[in-house]
């Protein structure tokens, strides 16, 4: 791979990433996990409902399940059963990075430029996420779903992120791969990139 050179009147200030489906692979496992745990409770292809959550907090998610399957969908127990199998997956199978991660990361640090993270997963699990893939210490700032008040496709994620950053969010570029990421970042002023994932193959 050649010498990337941007241009300085190119140059954002800042980079902030999304993480599920942008930097790991998460949600083809998710998919499948949900996929598994469904069959186990009598529901047909719930791993489809992933298409309809990307993006989405815990809270939102949470909601959507119960708009679309009833208040009497047995949440908790989907939840403890899907833990289960992902947990499970992820020791026998591990979870892989996207290609090309590790190049750009390398490549932005080496310009000095700024990274951050804003993932709607809580930080319990973003946090050991970014460590176990060993790319934790390339960002300046991790702001994960519990950090705020509303959810993408909401700004305020992308704000946060920006200003812990010291950026100018309409300087900076941030990298999605949901269109609920993609409208967060845009209202915060923020130029975008979406990467192909689920949603875009």
């Amino acid at each position: 791979m050649g010498q990337w050179i941007i241009p300085p009147a190119m140059r954002p200030q800042a980079v902030v990433f999304d993480m599920d489906g942008l930097m790991v692979d998460t949600e083809r496992v998710i998919k499948y996990t949900w996929d598994v745990t469904g069959e186990r409770m009598g529901y047909k292809n719930f791993g489809d409902n992933i298409l309809h959550t990307l993006g989405k907090n815990r809270d939102q998610r949470n909601e959507y399940f119960r708009k679309t399957y009833g208040e009497n969908f047995p949440l908790q127990d989907f939840l403890d059963g899907y833990h289960q199998v992902y947990a499970q997956y992820e020791k026998e199978h591990g979870i892989p990075k996207k290609k090309g991660l590790m190049e750009l990361l390398k490549t932005l640090r080496k310009m000095e430029i700024p990274m951050g993270v804003a993932t709607s997963t809580h930080g319990e699990h973003a946090v050991p996420e970014l460590e176990r893939q060993g790319v934790l210490p390339y960002f300046q700032a991790v702001v994960t779903g519990d950090q705020v008040t509303k959810g993408k496709p909401d700004p305020e994620i992308y704000s946060l992120a920006c200003r812990k950053l010291g950026a100018d969010p309409q300087e900076s570029l941030a990298l999605e791969d949901s269109y609920s990421g993609i409208r967060s970042a845009a209202a915060a002023g923020m130029k975008v990139i979406m990467i192909p994932d689920l949603l875009t193959d």
